[in-house]
């Protein structure tokens, strides 16, 4: 830090000792002298001021009464309508065994809760489910749901059948319904019960504390045969100064603000507006100079401002060097891409010189399998780079179109009639997913070449039904389930093919009798 800034950033001392005061003091000191004399008739008043917390109890019970009702509500008829479901089917067809599997798998995390089910026929037989006490059966007077409460038991639901005589029952145990309905995050003590007219069913016990104990109660239908959910908790004591309760809060909220205002206003608002004025008038380059204050505003704001200042003259330092820096490494890695791509040529180019001279088919074969991959990878590279200096991925189109180009130019002579039709859709990928389908094509390709020497490929890149996907299509019929396919696929091309596909992340289909490999690809866009 130069010598100027830190005479800045010391104290002056003719400055007064209000302007040395941290900000929280001058609040404090201000607020306490304003409101002191409110705060001390609040204190007294708040003494028998109940009201505002009996508001509070009833918004809270309201909330959570909602929540366990609406809970508890879609629970029961969730279930219920499963059972109905399966009740119809099986009144159909009694031997229906996935429609009580299904019944069965809607109850499966009850059952442990002591849930149970059954669904008898017009027979009265038992077609699925457990037999359920006779205590616990309902009277079923309507189509519609009928419910049964049992004291200390639980709830009973039962629904009528298409067929005269056929039904569907299910029993919720007690802990169960208690805990379906308890809210959550609702911490007062509480009690709840489910009421159907005369009969109630305790979910939950909230004590008597004497005769003094009020109560607040919400009520709520579930809408399951006038079944509904009363829940209640303890009322604040009675409150005694209702007037000066409700008057002086606003009295105070009135002074607080008027004074809070002022105060924020003058010490933090106005010197951070300025502020702020001339950081967003900053440019790189250039030093932020503080706006001219007084000695009221928080020394914290002074300070705020000769750190800005500090900072915007670190940063114009070390700009400069930072955009060398750029121009540096934009360099290397040209000269990078540069090289390697040099280096895949010599590559290429060294494989077709020991191409030519090779002696024998089989070393010709190979030589040619070895650049067509070199090949594949080049491609690759080549435009991987166009990419990075385009900011955007991959053009696989232009890839595949090369590397079709490449194939047929590197081809056996006796495969010179090697036919290959493109139809691909304009994506972008990453780079990965460039080499891993310049790998798959290639060796699918040569695949077909192998089966068959004037095989006919078609390649296709068509959108898929799921976002970020493309699906990738190679048919031929040299593809097609044979002999010598399988020889080749078993023994040599097989493994690699699955290891590319597994570097793509999907699942690569062959179909035989068409000859059709089909895989999602990931993309990142459209070109």
């Amino acid at each position: 830090m130069t010598e100027r800034n830190q005479r800045s950033s010391r104290p002056d001392k003719s400055t007064s000792a209000l302007a040395r005061l941290p900000t929280g003091g001058k609040v404090f000191l201000i607020l306490s002298a304003a409101l002191l004399p409110l705060a001390t008739i609040v204190f007294f008043a708040s003494l028998q001021t109940t009201r505002l917390a009996d508001v509070e109890a009833r918004a809270r019970l309201r909330v959570a009464a909602a929540e366990g009702s609406r809970a508890l509500s879609n629970e029961l008829l969730g279930d219920m309508t499963a059972l109905r479901v399966a009740l119809n089917a099986l009144d159909q067809d009694p031997e229906n065994r996935p429609s009580c599997a299904r019944a069965q798998g809607v109850f499966a995390q009850q059952f442990a809760a002591g849930t149970q089910f059954s669904i008898y026929g017009s027979d009265g037989k038992l077609l699925c489910g457990s037999a359920i006490r006779p205590g616990l059966m309902p009277e079923i007077t309507s189509p519609r749901l009928t419910a049964m409460l049992v004291p200390g038991q639980g709830l009973s639901i039962a629904v009528a059948g298409h067929r005269a005589g056929s039904y569907a029952v299910a029993f919720f145990p007690l802990d169960f319904l208690a805990r379906v309905s308890r809210p959550s995050g609702f911490m007062p003590p509480y009690a709840a019960t489910l009421v159907r007219g005369d009969e109630a069913l305790s979910l939950q016990e909230l004590t008597a504390k004497g005769p003094l104990d009020r109560r607040e109660r919400q009520t709520v239908d579930l809408g399951v045969d006038g079944i509904a959910m009363q829940m209640s908790v303890r009322s604040a004591p009675i409150s005694s100064p209702v007037i000066v309760t409700m008057l002086l809060p606003l009295i105070m909220w009135a002074a607080a603000a008027g004074i809070a205002w002022f105060v924020v206003d003058r010490l933090l608002i106005r010197p951070l507006r300025r502020l702020r004025a001339r950081v967003d008038a900053y440019h790189p380059g250039e030093v932020i100079e503080l706006p001219p204050t007084s000695a009221v505003p928080a020394v914290e704001i002074r300070e705020l401002g000769n750190s800005f200042r500090d900072i915007s003259e670190t940063v114009r330092t070390h700009e400069a060097d930072l955009a060398q820096g750029l121009v540096q490494q934009t360099r290397l890695t040209r000269e990078v891409h540069h090289r390697v791509k040099n280096n895949l040529q010599v590559i290429a180019s060294l494989i077709n010189f020991h191409a030519r001279s090779a002696k024998g088919d089989e070393a010709s074969s190979a030589y040619s399998t070895i650049q067509r991959r070199v090949d594949a990878l080049a491609v690759v590279h080549r435009h991987h780079y166009a990419a990075v200096e385009a900011h955007h991925g991959i053009e696989i189109r232009s890839v595949i179109g090369e590397l079709a180009s490449n194939l047929r130019a590197t081809a056996p002579e006796d495969s010179a009639q090697l036919g290959l039709t493109l139809d691909l859709d304009p994506f972008l990928v990453s780079q990965d997913t460039a080499v891993a389908v310049a790998f798959l094509l290639t060796e699918l390709i040569e695949l077909a070449m192998k089966c068959d020497s004037r095989a006919k490929v078609a390649i296709l890149l068509k959108p898929s039904d799921s976002d970020g996907l493309a699906t990738l299509s190679v048919e031929s019929p040299a593809l097609m389930e044979s002999p010598v396919f399988d020889q080749l696929n078993d023994t040599r091309y097989g493994r690699v093919i699955a290891g590319l596909a597994r570097q793509l992340r999907g699942t690569l289909h062959h179909d035989p009798m068409t000859g059709t490999y089909e895989i999602a690809i990931s993309i990142k866009g459209v070109s």
